[in-house]
């Protein structure tokens, strides 16, 4: 079953049809190991590349069964299907655009998976009815200066868990990540232009 909220709001990129669907990427491990996604053909998403999503992935191994998540920018979707993939027992995928939603509607159907889907500003309109999020997947578009408001919008909202794992992708160029202070580095790499951190957050 696909769970869809839409509380729509204006997208910030207008796309036109004909871009849809021009891309794929894997699944890495899992019960879907080795199947492809198709990836919307948006300017800036940018999915997160397999030897990130294998190195994130061996650093959430401990956690990730049973693990609740929440995928804000998600984009193609590829970490919060990694994550059901590896056992997670939910996750909410959030975006604002259209053709988005389209597609991780269609990718859950092609999977046959279970998760929440919700359209809309990620840190202006979602209010949680469920579980805290014990893992936050945060990939904003780079150079636009989103991380820190959403990660401040984050500690001050009623959506983590009292122990709380935050991935964070951001442009290479940014000297220090712009968290709350309760929240600590504990992982941290580079890859060409991307830096990639793995945060943990103390209630």
């Amino acid at each position: 079953m696909i769970l869809s909220r839409s509380r729509l709001v204006p997208a910030v990129r207008k796309v036109m049809p004909s871009t849809y669907n021009q891309g794929q990427v894997r699944v890495i491990a899992g019960r879907w190991r080795s199947r492809k996604i198709a990836v919307p053909d948006l300017k800036g998403l940018r999915p997160t590349s397999d030897r990130t999503r294998e190195t994130l992935f061996n650093w959430l191994a401990p956690i990730i069964q049973e693990a609740h998540c929440l995928d804000l920018f998600a984009g193609s979707g590829i970490l919060g299907f990694e994550a059901l993939s590896r056992g997670a027992s939910h996750v909410t995928f959030v975006d604002n655009e259209a053709v988005v939603i389209k597609h991780l509607q269609q990718t859950l159907i092609q999977l046959e998976a279970e998760a929440e889907i919700l359209q809309l500003n990620a840190t202006k309109e979602f209010i949680s009815d469920g579980k805290p999020f014990d893992i936050v997947f945060l990939d904003p578009p780079f150079n636009q200066n989103l991380l820190e408001p959403t990660c401040s919008w984050l500690e001050q909202s009623d959506l983590l868990a009292q122990s709380t794992y935050i991935y964070i992708e951001a442009e290479r160029g940014l000297t220090q990540l712009p968290t709350p202070e309760n929240w600590h580095t504990i992982r941290k790499k580079v890859i060409g232009q991307v830096s990639y951190y793995l945060v943990w957050r103390e209630a």
